[in-house]
């Protein structure tokens, strides 16, 4: 087949376009350059994308001897992934812009220009695995990816390449240095790779207006004070709500919900943010829809799992936990899981 390899420049899609060169493929390397500045993408091990990591990349393909290009994405990415960011938090919810890069970047505008170009398969670093059409969780369950892959529906998948998904992290990079690939040590990128900072607070306030609210208590109605703008919160947050006096009890508050139309946050105890039931909405399901037992359902890209009963239509999804989870926000993805394998997702609109 012929394969287009999308390399960032870390050993992790290094290794994956090494293999699939290796398994007899047609293979390409492509960076995308996603950003018109690129030289603010990366600060230490934060981002990615920057000048470093497609000269990397091009290292990397010449050790592999397979053709090397760089496309420039940074209009569409501002547009699908940067932009809608920014309006879900101005809206008062928790977007995941990974999943939303995978969904409308890696899998959509490159895969389109890969078919369109002759190409069969577009092959990531991603961890998680691929068995005849359906996708799996991946053999290491620290890297496992498959939660921000849940969002590719089975015309994507059956143009994907996920070859790292049986191996461990330790393994990738111990390759990479057989193979001498100059990113063996590389440390992973982390946080929100158009956000190198990691100070999200501020990225928001350069792209929303301040729009002053209330801090109340969610239990009484009491308002504790006052605040600059929903984006600054999300729920389950702790830090940085700008109280002034801790709560009668001496414990911690928590953001419980936000109200982008009255600009409320409210705010109350660790053990109100528990939830047993969640409404998702726009549910991509492989199979038909109806009620699946006994499945897993995933909340957040790392941790965030219960034991579930989920029904589905065609108009959203709803899930019963068997126990409870905390910090469940709106616009967060609604991952299901039988067993290792993905049966779909949902975007949260609501939990109680």
């Amino acid at each position: 087949m012929r394969v287009l390899a999308a390399m960032s420049g870390g050993v992790d899609s290094a290794v994956a376009a090494a293999r699939a060169r290796d398994a007899g493929h047609d293979v390409v390397g492509v960076h995308l350059a996603l950003s018109a500045k690129p030289a603010t993408m990366r600060e230490g091990a934060r981002g990615c994308c920057s000048v470093e990591d497609s000269h990397d990349a091009r290292r990397c393909a010449d050790v592999l001897d397979i053709p090397f290009y760089v496309w420039d994405m940074a209009a569409r990415f501002t547009a699908d992934v940067v932009e809608p960011f920014v309006a879900e938090y101005a809206a008062g919810r928790t977007p995941n812009p990974c999943l939303r890069c995978n969904e409308r970047i890696k899998f959509s505008a490159v895969l389109d220009r890969a078919l369109a170009l002759g190409f069969d398969a577009v092959a990531t670093g991603h961890y998680a695995r691929l068995e005849h059409g359906v996708l799996r969780r991946a053999v290491d369950p620290d890297k496992d990816q498959s939660y921000v892959l849940g969002v590719l529906d089975a015309g994507q998948l059956a143009h994907a390449m996920f070859p790292l998904g049986d191996s461990h992290k330790s393994e990738v990079r111990a390759e990479a240095a057989r193979r001498g690939l100059v990113v063996a040590e590389k440390p992973d990128s982390h946080d929100i790779c158009f956000i190198p900072s990691g100070d999200t607070r501020g990225f928001l306030a350069e792209r929303i207006d301040a729009a002053p609210g209330e801090l109340v208590d969610a239990a009484s109605g009491a308002v504790l004070g006052r605040h600059e703008g929903v984006q600054n919160f999300t729920v389950g947050q702790r830090h940085g709500l700008g109280l002034d006096r801790p709560a009668p009890d001496g414990r911690p508050r928590y953001v419980l919900g936000i109200e982008p139309v009255s600009r409320q946050v409210r705010v109350g105890t660790a053990e109100a943010l528990e939830v047993t039931t969640l409404r998702a909405d726009a549910p991509l399901w492989h199979g038909e829809p109806g009620v699946v037992e006994d499945v897993v359902v995933q909340v957040r890209a790392h941790g965030g799992l219960a034991s579930a009963r989920v029904a589905v239509d065609g108009d959203g999804l709803r899930a019963e936990l068997a126990t409870p989870l905390r910090g469940v926000a709106p616009g967060q993805a609604v991952v299901v899981y039988d067993g290792d394998r993905v049966l779909g997702s949902a975007t949260i609109a609501a939990a109680a």
